[in-house]
């Protein structure tokens, strides 16, 4: 195992350091304690040959944006809320809206934009990155102060893991997740339109036109929702389905998980053997297929363009604060906000 550290370059004075992580089986990863941004997961494919399976820019300046939230944690709230405000406890919040008149993934610099303190780990099986901030009250709109930590772990197993561990001294909505977006195709070389998705999921959550759910809560059956047995995503983003439409030819929606730490989301790229499985403690996962990846960037390489990279959003139904029937994203003053979830990197015969 092996753990090294780089400064990048500052802001303001404080060092953006990345932090890369190696196991003795060829796998590593690098993230920075900006945004606790990932840039890089170093996997082998079929042949051996080691590349990277995530979206990162290749001007380094373009993190400072960031409009994709290429690789970040997002915070306070993953996803989209409604009129950028809520109601808690008989008060009425108003949020920063980042998105037309809605709030979305933290609002304008959230958890993406900030500089993270950063503490490094060595252990004989494992080497990781604890990332810590203080959330201030008023913070984007939110109340309460909110303690964050950020853990990312790389073990032998070829097993990534990021914990997410919270208090506030106010009850708050908190819902934490990671804007990874995975392209097992290796360095880019193709998109990920043959990549094959199986979810062990019975039920999704339909959008309107804002791409808010609508508050139903819908079977899969018979639907290009129905990934229980998997599906290759060209034959969802070729559909005329009006859900798929809507986004932009593809998925952005969320998809309630009827299993957790039990292989309910694996991501497989046939061509060069590379297999994702992702497991949660999370209720959902939003999969976003990169509908809207803007063109004038430069990423791996290549030319910015849809359908780049797929990102594998586990965290609370979005838009909870508006749908009393969804599971609520309350963190109460005083309770411990904690989830797990966990990337295991195989090759197709393992």
């Amino acid at each position: 195992m092996k753990l090294v550290q780089e400064q990048r370059t500052e802001i303001n004075g404080q060092p953006i350091i990345a932090f890369t992580l190696a196991n003795d089986h060829g796998m590593e990863i690098t993230c920075l304690n900006y945004g606790c941004i990932i840039t890089s997961i170093l996997v082998p494919d079929k042949n051996g040959n080691v590349e990277n399976v995530v979206l990162a820019f290749d001007d380094f300046s373009s993190y400072f944006t960031n409009y994709p939230y290429l690789g970040a944690v997002i915070g306070r709230v993953a996803g989209r809320i409604k009129d950028s405000c809520f109601n808690l406890n008989g008060k009425t919040y108003k949020l920063h809206a980042n998105e037309n008149k809605n709030h979305l993934h933290g609002g304008k610099k959230g958890f993406h934009h900030v500089i993270w303190q950063a503490e490094a780990f060595s252990q004989s099986e494992e080497v990781g990155v604890r990332f810590l901030r203080r959330s201030v009250d008023g913070e984007e709109g939110y109340p309460g102060n909110v303690d964050v930590q950020v853990t990312y772990t790389l073990n032998n197993q070829n097993e990534f893991i990021i914990s997410y561990h919270a208090t506030s001294d106010q009850d708050t909505p908190l819902t934490l997740t990671n804007h990874t977006y995975f392209n097992l195709s290796g360095n880019v070389k193709r998109d990920i339109l043959q990549h094959e998705l199986k979810i062990k999921s019975d039920r999704f959550l339909p959008l309107d036109h804002e791409f808010l759910p609508t508050g139903e809560i819908k079977d899969v059956a018979g639907t290009l929702f129905d990934l229980r047995q998997g599906k290759v995503l060209k034959e969802v983003i070729d559909s005329t389905d009006p859900q798929i439409v809507l986004v932009g030819q593809g998925y952005d929606h969320p998809f309630v998980l009827n299993a957790h730490h039990d292989e309910e989301i694996v991501l497989c790229d046939r061509e060069s053997g590379r297999t994702l499985i992702v497991e949660t403690d999370e209720p959902a996962v939003v999969v976003y297929t990169g509908n809207q990846l803007p063109n004038e960037e430069t990423i791996n390489g290549v030319p910015s363009r849809k359908y780049l990279g797929i990102c594998l959003e586990t965290q609370a139904f979005p838009n909870a604060l508006h749908h009393s029937h969804f599971p609520s994203c309350i963190l109460r003053a005083g309770k411990v906000y904690s989830s797990t979830t966990k990337y295991t990197f195989r090759l197709a015969h393992e």
